[in-house]
């Protein structure tokens, strides 16, 4: 007995340093510190983060299942670069299955949901007046998260979070790339919003969550063409 609870506990302290692993590497990709093309190190990562080899190298293979990590003969493990293609493909594919589990989830969406999106909605306005771009990014996942997480779909919802999953590498540079883009962002969250209290048509409410993704897109591949 005592056996099997020490190896239980050994395993549970493992996967408790992989996920504080996986966190810890994860954020300094999507905040930038861990560029495109960056080499992680196993061993200075390890280090680092005061833990073993080990749970480093289960949080780099999530990474990799996610696509912000790739493995590359006589390199080893570096940060994904940005494919424009694979943003543009990744964009066009959220625009819709966000825009459908926003729609499934209106009918869900209370009073105090609302409430809890327009909170984080008026953060995202105050972070304008000194615009840090991964705050605003991390308070706009936030929002989309407090409406499409009640889509009752759970496979349309495993596509949306595919698809953020794929962008968490391209998040923090996309309000770089294009801030102006920020402060439209804003004013559409509460257009968003406002139609989802009116009891507006699933229809209505997938149409403009549809549009507000596109336009980000738009305004992205606008910029690359200049």
């Amino acid at each position: 007995m005592t056996e099997t609870v020490t190896e239980s506990s050994t395993a549970a302290a493992a996967g408790s340093k992989s996920e504080q692993a996986y966190q810890a590497v994860k954020a300094r990709i999507v905040e930038g510190t861990y560029s495109p093309g960056y080499r992680l190190v196993l061993g200075s990562i390890a280090k680092d983060l005061g833990i073993s080899v080990v749970p480093v190298r289960e949080a780099i293979r999530r990474l990799e299942a996610e696509g912000l990590v790739t493995f590359e003969r006589n390199v080893g493990a570096t940060v994904a670069g940005i494919d424009p293609t694979e943003y543009l493909y990744t964009m066009q594919t959220l625009s819709i299955v966000e825009g459908a589990a926003t729609a499934l989830s209106a009918p869900l969406i209370d009073a105090v949901a609302i409430s809890r999106a327009r909170a984080v909605n008026e953060e995202m306005r105050e972070c304008l007046h000194h615009f840090d771009p991964v705050r605003f990014t991390q308070l706009n996942q936030d929002f989309h998260s407090i409406l499409f997480e009640h889509c009752p779909n759970p496979h349309i919802l495993d596509l949306v979070h595919r698809g953020w999953n794929r962008l968490a590498a391209l998040r923090s540079s996309t309000f770089r790339f294009v801030p102006g883009r920020a402060h439209e962002s804003v004013n559409e969250h509460e257009a968003l919003l406002q139609l989802i209290e009116s009891g507006a048509t699933a229809d209505e409410i997938e149409k403009a969550a549809r549009l507000h993704r596109s336009a980000t897109l738009d305004a992205y591949l606008a910029q690359s063409k200049q």
